[in-house]
């Protein structure tokens, strides 16, 4: 992310409305191989694949605050390789663990894995540290630490429904086992703070907390993002969940989260009610169904209707509701830009 960039967002957050209305989008490994016309193994496996396609992502969209930029990540498979999970790669599909064996002993019994030298996270910090002078060239810096919720993590080592089920039948264990996780990703962002020091926002992804209904949510998800975010105390605490967001919504605050990404299917107008005032809004058109197959009227249409249906933009960046879907042409997301730069 480039300054200018960064005091937009910093200026948002603090309530600042801005004389164009801030577009961002989170972009990474679902969508950026495809549209830089690189093979998704290639994107994983070539630093420099990656260098480029990021670099030409920002600089064919200077209008738009790429979240969290230059994102280091091997896909779904980053942080689950640290607890030994076989990873599965194919030349132009998205690589996947294969889960680990599930029974309440191995739950219980996770180890917390070492991020300095475990799975691919040596990876990700060597393509980071490769890299910065040349991003910084560039006038970019990285931002952000980012790492998957502790949730998330735990359905690639379990699978997403047996540890769902865990959760019910075997509480203490899953318990145990998300603790394990919780202090495993703050010692992963901690090194990544460590070794950047340009970086002063969190970002974490969780789908699997939408999943849960209020007291699940107290219990299994409350705790572990308020350690993890409280942890760190940084200018930027960003979260994604494009799964149902309502609980969430109302324990952002208390949380600690300032920036929240959330699911095209929750109007802006509820989202605010539901998440208050002191939290940025970054959605929230239908990713998939709009921003990448739709046409531009299509696209200029839902503009329109999303940026109607509030009457105060204060705290609000304009996207999708959910990460870059594959497939979006630079032609949309121009249309985008646009129609959010056009909109009164």
């Amino acid at each position: 992310m480039n300054d200018k960039h960064w005091e937009t967002l910093l200026r948002v957050i603090d309530g600042e409305i801005l004389k164009e209305k801030p577009v961002g989008f989170i972009i990474d490994s679902p969508w950026l191989p495809g549209w830089h016309k690189s093979k998704i193994l290639d994107y994983f496996t070539d630093p420099e694949t990656w260098f480029d396609a990021n670099i030409v992502a920002h600089k064919t969209f200077p209008e738009a605050i790429f979240l969290p930029g230059f994102w280091a990540e091997y896909g779904m498979c980053t942080e689950p390789s640290a607890f030994g999970t076989k990873l599965v790669w194919t030349e132009n599909d998205f690589p996947h663990p294969i889960k680990l064996p599930l029974t309440a002993e191995a739950i219980s019994s996770l180890a917390k894995p070492n991020v300095r030298t475990d799975g691919l996270l040596p990876f990700v910090i060597s393509r980071m540290a490769k890299y910065e002078e040349r991003l910084k060239e560039n006038g970019f810096h990285y931002r952000f630490a980012s790492s998957r919720g502790p949730l998330n993590i735990a359905s690639f080592l379990f699978g997403t429904t047996d540890f769902m089920l865990a959760l019910a039948i075997t509480p203490e264990e899953a318990q145990k086992a998300l603790k394990v996780i919780t202090d495993f990703t703050i010692d992963w962002l901690s090194l990544q703070f460590e070794k950047f020091r340009d970086i002063d926002g969190v970002f974490l992804l969780d789908d699997i907390v939408g999943f849960l209904g209020q007291p699940d949510f107290e219990t299994f998800v409350l705790p572990h993002l308020k350690k993890i975010y409280q942890t760190f105390n940084a200018r930027v605490s960003f979260f994604h969940n494009d799964a149902s967001g309502i609980i969430t919504a109302g324990y952002l605050k208390e949380i600690g989260i300032n920036l929240f990404n959330f699911s095209f299917n929750h109007p802006m107008d509820e989202m605010r009610t539901l998440a208050g005032d002191s939290v940025t809004l970054l959605g929230n058109l239908p990713p998939r169904d709009v921003l990448a197959l739709g046409k531009p009227s299509d696209i200029e249409a839902g503009v329109r209707n999303m940026t109607q249906s509030v009457s105060d933009y204060t705290r609000i960046i304009w996207s999708c509701g959910g990460g870059m879907p594959p497939d979006t042409s630079t032609e949309n997301i121009r249309t985008f830009i646009t129609a959010v730069r056009e909109t009164s």
